[in-house]
């Protein structure tokens, strides 16, 4: 798979799909066999994009570059769906080292990520070069003004057209934390020379900054364990076999000197997304277990896991999966869990600006509920982002049978950039298709069953009596559902032009 340069350079993140009503986040690069007991995202990758690869932290995502995506309602503070943990990092040329703390330092930083990274090249029909002109001497007027500074940048942004890029303020920035992997708030990159290093400004007071990393540092092992000739992906799952540590210890390498730095790892903020229950014992003998998934933070996938083998050990042998109200979250947290219901499968396809398809794959892990269970997932109109991705991953698989009405339609994947001046950056970089080849974007994922849902209601009380558990079972059979052949979504949509001609 061949990609153009402007995305073979670093590894860049955030933990996501979009995050929150909005907001995507993903950090999963194409790595060879990027898998360990508690990774689940696989990819085949050699030449990934490096929006792509930028750390497997968050995501984010978006989880990926970082990836994150704001609310469809446009809450300023809701980030929901990113790649990866860590905030993502700033484009390899422009965080190098401190010494870019000149007047003008972000302007230039925003501008190159957007010149590098944004999906669409026309940049909302402007001469990116001619903007940059035309700003450089606005900003340069107030160079001693943050505040002005960063007017002018946001200005700059929203001459894309594009609803979901944005810059974060500081604040905004700190609050994906809850997505972030690792727990220490810093994003790990290879630059020029495939060294791993910081690649953004840690997150204000998190453990990363309280130790005092800086972009630039080149971190030569963790916990031990060498980082030459390894990727960020490989390093993420190394730090995700012992998800409870409650510290981790970098060596850092700064100026010639070496130095460990052990830092605690915090997820105190990060609530519990799952909800789950027997909800009914049938006549039948059906015993359906019901799980309601608030968000795909960083917890989701291990207490999603707790929670199927606690049903299973219960008996259930039907499922019901409540994504309804679900705006998103951590991207690489929706391929992971669809890992618990089906091995090696394609989850879902990203496509970026250069058309590039990176397909991600479930593992082989063992699966957590029966492969013969009947499952229905049920989606509202709320249901975005990463539940659009869990959803159609399962859908497109053969694996579940969708209930409810359409979700909202947001396939468009953003990653998240830290800025020297402890700001963000979020920038749409790409889109995700489902394993069929079915476009997200302004479309939704469309209801196999229509009724049969309940009104959504806080909590875990759910009526399930309404499913008919034979008829998901049908619409999940090879007479109705066929299992896609992967070739990616240019040749799904190649196969159904020839189709609809014929």
């Amino acid at each position: 798979m061949k990609h153009s340069r402007r995305f073979v350079e670093a590894l860049k993140i955030v933990s996501l799909l979009a995050l929150q009503p909005g907001v995507s986040a993903w950090v999963n690069p194409q790595i060879p066999q990027c898998q360990s007991p508690q990774s689940t995202t696989s990819i085949n990758n050699e030449n990934v994009p490096d929006w792509l690869q930028l750390g497997r932290q968050w995501v984010a995502a978006v989880s990926l570059a970082g990836v994150l995506m704001l609310s469809p309602n446009h809450d300023n503070n809701a980030v929901h769906s990113f790649w990866t943990p860590a905030p993502c990092y700033a484009a390899e040329e422009v965080a190098q080292s401190d010494e870019q703390q000149e007047p003008g330092t972000v302007l230039n930083e925003v501008w190159t990520l957007i010149d590098k990274y944004f999906i669409d090249r026309t940049f909302g029909g402007q001469d990116w070069s001619k903007i940059y002109d035309k700003y450089s001497p606005k900003v340069a007027k107030v160079m001693d003004d943050d505040a002005k500074t960063m007017k002018y940048v946001t200005e700059m942004v929203s001459l894309l057209g594009d609803k979901y890029s944005r810059i974060l303020d500081v604040n905004q920035y700190a609050a994906i934390q809850k997505f972030d992997l690792i727990g220490v708030g810093v994003t790990l990159m290879p630059n020029q020379n495939k060294q791993i290093i910081v690649g953004s400004p840690p997150i204000p007071k998190s453990a990363s900054d309280l130790a005092g990393l800086k972009v630039g540092d080149r971190v030569v092992a963790i916990n031990g364990v060498p980082t030459e000739g390894r990727t960020a992906f490989d390093i993420i799952d190394q730090i995700g076999e012992n998800p409870n540590a409650e510290t981790i210890t970098m060596s850092v390498l700064r100026d010639g000197k070496q130095e460990d730095k052990t830092m605690a790892r915090q997820f105190l903020e990060v609530k519990d997304p799952i909800r789950f229950k027997i909800s009914e014992t049938r006549s039948d003998g059906t015993k359906v277990g019901f799980v309601r998934i608030l968000e795909f933070n960083a917890l989701v996938k291990t207490k999603l896991e707790d929670a199927l083998a606690k049903l299973e050990a219960e008996g259930a042998n039907a499922y019901v999966i409540d994504l309804r109200m679900n705006t998103g979250g951590a991207f690489q947290s929706a391929v992971e869990i669809a890992s618990l219901f089906m091995q090696d499968k394609v989850a879902t396809y990203v496509v970026d600006s250069s058309g590039a398809e990176i397909p991600f794959q479930t593992t082989k892990t063992r699966l957590a509920i029966d492969a013969q269970d009947p499952v229905a997932v049920w989606v509202d109109g709320t249901s975005a982002s990463a539940s659009e991705v869990f959803a159609g991953a399962l859908h497109d698989n053969c694996r579940a049978a969708i209930m409810g009405d359409k979700s909202f339609g947001k396939g468009l994947i953003q990653a998240v950039y830290g800025l020297k001046n402890g700001a963000g950056l979020v920038l749409t970089v790409a889109r995700y298709v489902t394993p069929g080849g079915n476009e997200i974007q302004g479309i939704g994922i469309t209801p196999d069953i229509k009724g049969g849902v309940p009104l959504p209601i806080p909590g875990i009380s759910a009526d399930t009596s309404k499913v008919d558990f034979k008829e998901v079972a049908k619409r999940l059979s090879p007479e109705m559902c066929t299992v896609p052949d992967f070739k990616g979504p240019a040749a799904a949509a190649a196969a159904a032009a020839a189709a609809q001609a014929s």
